[in-house]
């Protein structure tokens, strides 16, 4: 246990040294994320913290190899198929991370990049050849090993990846799934598992005092890949360490429950919006835990204490008996239907059968409150500018990040912009023709960054808003008001007769 306490302290000192002179090299090669779109953050943050991370592990464990006088590290020189293809791998995705960190790169080309990474350390040793179940036995892969280890690696990787969406949580998360390998690595003397464990952790802590909330760097793609394919590989290595053929995957897919959780739940919901499965959004866990109202921080810590009783869990299944495997398992499967249900994952679901829950929407609770006011303004608006002046108002009021009125297509008049468009991604934008659409002469749009769903009655209150201003615009003898279509002269003779002979009805 002492060498992997000074392992654990190798890499955690030199995480800690790293990381301020990573997030200076970030700041200079302009990897930050910047507020806006599905970032939380309020301030722009450098990205690229995975890199210190990825340092601080292979330095401790390269320290843990190179030690002369310890059984483990013996241990570890008869391993080194296995550690080439672990720090190839790792290397390799923390270098796509950062390269995506910095210029952006295709999630098809991402996941081309894993899937070889993975193949890679299939060919290493790190496979699924069988998988032991409780109470189910020993199922055999046969063929579909490689597929089955590929998308195990693959999956785990994107999954600590999505998740990384607040202050320290994807961190948070790794550190509780690599102290439940850790653990059960140790008592089963698995030295590889329990040394790279070791140095992760490590790494991890050091970089976590510079990443929780409010952070001052961000592990970014980097890291999150990294974090990923380490978790994913290593609870490979157990059992082959035993000389079995079988892995219990319960044990880590139970450690790794709320990134999986989420993987999966963002997976069906892409799916049932018939949205690509690559689409970036803002329906993960921690961003449903913001709009509920809890702050960044305690939905941070939230989350941690999901992960400490799932790792409990995890322990408890790999070292317990029948019964404690069981209450175990019941116990991580509460936990999980919690966080499905808390979270709302089913909404999407309850729409399509038929059930229509309440939509929270904070713009339509705004606009709700707003509408008084927005009302007054335009009943008593006197000129143009009145009206462009009650529209600014409406994005004061509900939180919008622009408003514009413009020329249609077929019109002349000029734009006029109420406040700067929006900029950066998930952006939702509105436009609603001025006026009956055959009449038009302008189109007001709306822009803000959703934080949540959209709901029908923010578009209808909308469409309300621009109505009034319709009529103001008419009122005031604007351009940018509906055409007004003159009756022809036979229909002016046809209704002057009407008014002058009307129809006497004698039923």
């Amino acid at each position: 246990m002492r060498f992997y306490g000074a392992v654990f302290v190798v890499a955690a000192f030199v995480s800690a040294i790293l990381t301020p002179l990573v997030r200076r090299l970030a700041l200079k090669l302009g990897a930050v994320s910047r507020p806006g779109g599905r970032n939380v953050n309020e301030r722009a943050v450098p990205r690229m913290g995975g890199v210190a991370v990825t340092i601080a592990t292979l330095a401790a464990l390269a320290a843990a190899f190179l030690a002369h006088s310890s059984v483990v590290a013996a241990a570890l020189r008869g391993e080194r198929l296995k550690i080439v293809g672990l720090l190839a791998g790792g290397v390799t995705l923390c270098a796509v991370g950062c390269f995506d960190d910095m210029r952006r790169m295709r999630p098809l080309y991402k996941l081309l990049v894993q899937v070889a990474v993975a193949s890679l350390a299939f060919a290493c040793g790190y496979r699924i050849e069988a998988v032991k179940l409780p109470l189910f036995g020993e199922l055999s892969m046969g063929v579909f090993a490689l597929p089955v280890t590929v998308l195990w690696i693959v999956g785990v990787t994107n999954a600590i990846n999505l998740i990384d969406g607040l202050d320290g949580l994807a961190a948070g998360a790794a550190f509780f799934a690599g102290m439940t390998n850790f653990v059960v690595a140790y008592v089963n003397d698995s030295t590889l598992v329990a040394a790279t464990m070791a140095a992760m952790l490590g790494a991890v802590a050091g970089f976590l005092f510079f990443n929780f909330n409010p952070a001052r760097i961000f592990m970014g793609d980097s890291g999150s890949y990294f974090l990923g394919f380490v978790l994913g590989t290593v609870s490979l290595a157990g059992a082959s360490q035993k000389a079995s053929t079988a892995v219990s995957l319960l044990v880590p897919v139970i450690a790794l429950g709320l990134p999986i959780v989420d993987l999966l739940a963002t997976i069906v919901r892409r799916f049932l919006e018939k949205k690509s499965i690559f689409a970036a959004d803002r329906g993960h866990i921690h961003h449903r835990l913001l709009d509920m109202g809890l702050t960044h921080r305690r939905a941070v810590l939230l989350l941690y204490g999901v992960c400490l009783l799932l790792t409990s869990a995890a322990i408890g299944v790999s070292l317990g008996r029948s019964w404690q495997v069981g209450v175990a398992i019941l116990c991580a499967s509460v936990v999980v239907v919690t966080i499905v249900r808390f979270a709302g994952y089913f909404e999407y679901v309850l729409l399509l059968r038929g059930h229509h829950p309440r939509v929270w929407d904070r713009h339509a609770k705004l606009l709700r409150a707003a509408m008084p006011e927005v009302m007054t303004l335009l009943g008593e608006a006197r000129t143009e500018e009145d009206v462009v002046g009650a529209l600014k108002r409406v994005t004061s009021l509900a939180d919008l990040e622009s408003a514009e009125i413009f020329a249609s297509p077929k019109g002349e008049v000029g734009t006029r912009s109420v406040r700067p468009k929006a900029t950066g991604d998930d952006v939702v934008a509105m436009e609603f023709c001025v006026g009956p659409e055959s009449r038009s002469r302008s189109i007001v749009r709306f822009r803000w960054r959703p934080t949540g769903e959209a709901s029908p009655e923010c578009e209808t209150l909308l469409q309300v808003v621009v109505d009034m201003a319709a009529a103001s615009l008419a009122k005031v003898g604007s351009e940018l008001s509906p055409r007004v279509i003159l009756a022809s002269p036979a229909s002016s003779r046809a209704m002057r007769a009407a008014r002058e002979h009307p129809v006497t009805d004698v039923s």
